[in-house]
């Protein structure tokens, strides 16, 4: 970070964090000798000078004394650095819009016990999940898999399709994730009589679908495939469905669990 990048009200940030705990420029010099000498690294001292120059918005803090500070003044890491103006939030969201060039594997590698214990329980949780938006799913989730946080978002828009939802099986089978482009909510007017057509995601007032859709006089028909021996079903549009937006991406299993083809 440079130095002419430092915002005086970043430091007014931090001296409220300070004088919140009634310490003092000196006080803090002292405890973060204790943080210093137990890492074995002089990097986390601040000395009181250095603290008051961050403070009175001349130099940003270090990366080694954003701990020390986040330590004493017993806030969260990444919620400190968001009081100093680093978009820690907007991480995985970033990360995103990138477009690396390599294929790469999202996550640790899959090569421990616990990371095998977290996909069971992952596949656990969402067997109990509905065909959902993600982020409305997510919201009464305590833990979120970093697989997850990478698609939860508002642009674009994830769904989920859950494990009793056959409507489209198997263009996009129960378990899978839907990227979901808002942008796009006319239902085209052709009549298509293949499996390329459009995929729309659905807001049905009680419940989610994703299926192919059908405008005809003021009704909303939503066209499941014929291996789902499901039926078409008609409703009032806009009164009883929003559209959330078309289809636009799927991440799914290629073989679907024993289990599942039992129950379809």
């Amino acid at each position: 970070m440079l130095a002419s990048s430092w915002n005086l009200e970043w430091g007014k940030r931090l001296r409220a964090e300070r004088e919140r705990l009634g310490l003092s420029l000196r006080d803090v010099e002292t405890l973060s000798h204790g943080i210093a000498d137990k890492l074995q690294n002089s990097d986390y001292n601040i000395a009181h000078t250095s603290l008051a120059d961050i403070e009175n918005g001349k130099w940003p803090p270090t990366l080694h004394r954003l701990y020390t500070l986040s330590v004493i003044y017993g806030r969260d890491y990444d919620r400190l650095a968001s009081m100093c103006g680093v978009p820690v939030g907007e991480v995985l969201k970033e990360h995103r819009k990138l477009g690396l060039p390599r294929t790469y594997l999202i996550g640790p590698p899959p090569d421990s016990t616990a990371t095998i214990a977290s996909a069971v329980e992952l596949r656990e949780k969402l067997r109990a999940e509905r065909t959902n938006l993600l982020p409305q799913m997510l919201e009464t989730w305590d833990e979120v898999p970093l697989v997850l946080q990478l698609m939860d978002g508002s642009s674009p828009l994830y769904g989920y399709i859950g494990m009793d939802d056959y409507t489209l099986h198997p263009v996009i089978r129960p378990g899978a994730f839907v990227r979901i482009d808002p942008r796009q909510k006319k239902i085209p007017s052709v009549n298509w009589h293949s499996e390329d057509r459009p995929i729309f995601f659905i807001e049905l007032r009680e419940r989610y679908a994703c299926t192919w859709c059908e405008m005809h006089d003021g009704r909303l028909i939503l066209i499941p495939t014929r291996q789902s021996k499901r039926r078409a079903q008609h409703v009032r549009y806009p009164a009883d469905a929003t559209i959330i937006g078309r289809v636009t991406g799927v991440t799914m299993d290629l073989v679907e669990p024993l289990e599942n083809e039992a129950r379809a």
